[in-house]
């Protein structure tokens, strides 16, 4: 992206909509004149060749009084210019910045209507899109929102393939007010190779760029409103992170490397200074310098450039088990420590030469053994700007006997080995981290086993099953938005605890409702924690009710 500053930059006016004749007989509203700040400007790169390229841009007036006149400034991204504009009065050039103002013939953008104008363009490859767009001195995309005012963490993991499976867009992120109460999105995830280096392809159980950023978004699911370009080089969520991002300028987007299923070559990647050097510069290179490998027709040398804000370490696990295909070595423990301090030093380097900071963050067991077997705590946490803990999946469908998964307090009651929030936090503090860099993890989804007797309380919990609940995208496992609806169901909770949980005789769910949430989130501030994060966003309801809960909690 240019770092050029607009002196004297584009401007955009529009030809007037034709009006249907009822139009005639509405007294005009020429004493009015459209509020600036309620404007919007959208923009699609319509089409694409060799070097050359057509880009449409509309300007949407949503307020009561037609708009006669007003200024559109934009810059572009390095290597595209405009070549010729058509509708409009041109000004400016790729140098200095372009400026729009209406036609010599004028033209009206009518009340709550649109106008559009188009150009060509020249590329070397690179995006097209409107950079820092203003109209009227306002933003295009709408004055920025500056996000949660609390001054806590909440973060949020928003999953790749969450887009395809569940219909979860970035979009749903602003439809659903959760967008505003965001500090931090992890996108989930990518993947380190056997070589030990991340990686992009579209090779089955291996990556999905074509969600990453090949995807073409329609207008409907687009955060602007404005579809992806066919043929433009970033598109998917990556580019909707982009959008996203304009609109909330203060909203942080990190890159998650691993996950439960993506951890295999960690320890590969981690072994020697030359592997930690090669796998560091790797992600960096392609996710924090934007070099997206062409795929499908997207991608191309920094396209994805200003995408990501971090690195999100999701190491499952460091010297433990965890997904049966994973390389475990003793040793990993001190190369994780290594392998943190070389992230640490390439994204300083980095920032000397963006002018930014580039955050460094990891996902954290539950369970004190993972935690002495896997981290060197007093080396790792300078160079991480915050951790984030899993405080779910204490129980699950692996046992046979009904629980809690994400308890806040011990359970009295629970006949074995006994987990907790208070408990696992407990550990890293006796283990001298600073709390104010604990962030704790909280489910969106829920634990559930079937063929369960009531037992002595009557509320099935703590009883053997027969196996899994049957679940929309996994046996054992349910969306809270997906669970709410369930009928049928008697619901228990222990405040005390800090859980919920639904029973109806047969079939047992544990999950965190807006009340567990609630108490969790008090217990967070309470204790001087950093904050709250997510896994995962798209398992609330349309309405954010999970999230809105978190961040009224957080606020007071």
């Amino acid at each position: 992206m240019s770092s050029r500053r607009l002196r004297n930059r584009l401007a955009v006016m529009a030809a007037a909509v034709v009006v249907a004749p009822m139009a005639l007989f509405v007294p005009p509203v020429a004493a009015e004149e459209a509020d600036a700040s309620d404007l919007r400007v959208t923009y699609v790169e319509s089409a694409r060749w060799n070097t050359g390229y057509s880009g449409e841009i509309t300007v949407h007036n949503p307020t009561g009084a037609d708009l006669t006149d007003w200024t559109l400034e934009f810059d572009l991204p390095e290597g595209s210019s405009v070549h010729q504009l058509w509708n409009a009065t041109l000004a400016g050039s790729a140098a200095d910045g372009y400026t729009v103002t209406p036609p010599h013939w004028g033209a009206v953008v009518p009340a709550g209507g649109t106008y559009e104008f188009g150009f060509n363009g020249v590329h070397t490859g690179g995006n097209s899109h409107l950079v820092d767009c203003t109209v009227n001195g306002s933003p295009c995309s709408g004055e920025p929102d500056e996000g949660p005012q609390h001054g806590d963490l909440s973060v949020a993991y928003f999953t790749q393939w969450g887009v395809e499976e569940r219909d979860y867009q970035v979009r749903d992120l602003i439809e659903s007010g959760s967008a505003e109460k965001l500090t931090h999105i992890n996108y989930a995830f990518g993947n380190v190779g056997a070589d030990g280096e991340c990686f992009m392809t579209d090779e089955p159980e291996q990556g999905d760029a074509q969600a990453d950023y090949g995807r073409v978004v329609p207008a409907a699911e687009s955060v602007d409103g404005a579809a992806d370009g066919p043929q433009q080089p970033l598109r998917g969520n990556f580019n909707q992170l982009r959008k996203l991002k304009e609109r909330y300028p203060n909203l942080a987007v990190s890159v998650s490397l691993g996950g439960w299923n993506w951890s295999r070559y960690f320890s590969d990647a981690a072994l020697t200074p030359e592997s930690r050097e090669r796998m560091v510069s790797s992600c960096i290179d392609l996710y924090l310098k934007g070099n997206l490998p062409v795929i499908g027709g997207a991608g191309g040398e920094g396209v994805g450039y200003g995408v990501f804000d971090g690195i999100d370490l999701d190491w499952e696990w460091p010297a433990s088990d965890g997904n049966p295909h994973n390389v475990v070595r003793p040793e990993d423990r001190e190369n994780f420590t290594a392998l943190v301090q070389e992230f640490r030093d390439q994204l300083d380097e980095l920032g000397d030469e963006t002018g930014r900071h580039f955050e460094l963050s990891s996902f954290m067991p539950a369970g004190p053994w993972r935690i002495d077997t896997g981290y060197e705590l007093d080396e790792i946490m300078p160079d991480l700007d915050f951790v984030t803990v899993q405080g779910y999946d204490y129980h699950g469908t692996w046992e046979a006997v009904t629980n809690h998964h994400s308890n806040l307090a011990p359970d009295p009651r629970d006949p074995g080995d006994v987990i907790s929030t208070r408990t696992t936090v407990q550990a890293y503090l006796d283990r001298g981290v600073d709390p104010e860099k604990i962030v704790l993890g909280v489910p969106f989804y829920s634990q559930g086993w079937t063929g369960v007797e009531a037992g002595p309380e009557g509320d099935g919990l703590f009883q053997p099953a027969a196996g899994p609940a049957p679940g929309t995208y996994a046996d054992g496992t349910e969306e809270y938005r997906i669970l709410k609806e369930r009928s049928g169901f008697d619901l228990y909770r222990d405040d005390d605890l800090g859980t919920a949980w639904l029973y109806d005789g047969e079939t047992f769910w544990t999950f965190d409702d807006e009340t567990a949430m609630t108490q969790k989130t008090d217990w967070v501030t309470e204790n001087g924690l950093g904050g709250v994060m997510i896994w995962s966003i798209d398992g609330d309801d349309a309405d954010g009710s999970l999230m809105a809960a978190i961040d009224a909690a957080l606020g007071r």
